[in-house]
């Protein structure tokens, strides 16, 4: 029976040195450093207290929304100011057209009164009607209204309205003999055919 006691004490010191040589730390598996409760603390601890932090968060709505708001009436002023431009657009378009007639009505104006003049003579009348009428052409064609005069031309039906088709020995087959009334387009679009006759 002692010798079973010495067994067991043996064995019993044997597990008591490999518990404590398996606690103690090695180089190949160093203990980690304890975490500091003061780190924890740093970490979760704000400078702020939560009314401070509701007090900033309502100021910076606040900021947000005078900025909204802000952006909102420039919108609208933009919107107010596209629709003036445009309203003046319809308005005035034409002011540049106006104005180059102008001295077109000055000039008819001066062969009116010159017309009742005592020394007023048709050919003088005359002179000044053409003179006024070309000045209107040019006005027109300022503004990029063009007549069309295709005497002599060859028939076109895009530009031209043929009236009546005759037979004229000295001109061409199916060209413009006589022009009853001019046509006019403008900047490439046809305004008005020319009314025409045309040779068979």
């Amino acid at each position: 029976m002692s010798s079973k006691t010495t067994q067991a004490e043996e064995t019993e010191d044997k597990y008591e040195s490999m518990t404590v040589e398996s606690a103690e730390p090695t180089e190949e598996s160093p203990v980690p450093e304890a975490v500091s409760t003061d780190d924890i603390s740093d970490v979760t601890k704000s400078d702020q207290t939560p009314e401070e932090e509701l007090e900033q968060a309502q100021a910076t709505v606040k900021d947000y929304w005078e900025q909204i708001m802000r952006l909102r009436a420039e919108m609208e002023n933009d919107r107010k100011r596209a629709e003036r431009n445009v309203e003046n657009a319809h308005k005035y378009a034409l002011k540049n057209f106006v104005e180059a007639l102008l001295p077109v009505i000055d000039s008819m104006e001066m062969g009116l009164n010159a017309a009742v003049a005592e020394n007023a003579t048709l050919d003088s009348i005359r002179q000044g009607s053409e003179l006024t009428l070309n000045m209107f052409i040019q006005v027109l064609e300022k503004q990029g209204l063009h007549q069309i005069d295709p005497l002599g031309e060859k028939f076109d039906p895009e530009q031209h309205q043929a009236i009546s088709m005759i037979e004229d020995d000295a001109a061409e087959s199916n060209s413009v003999i006589n022009v009853m009334q001019k046509g006019f387009s403008l900047n490439d679009r046809l305004v008005r055919p020319a009314m025409v006759v045309v040779a068979k």
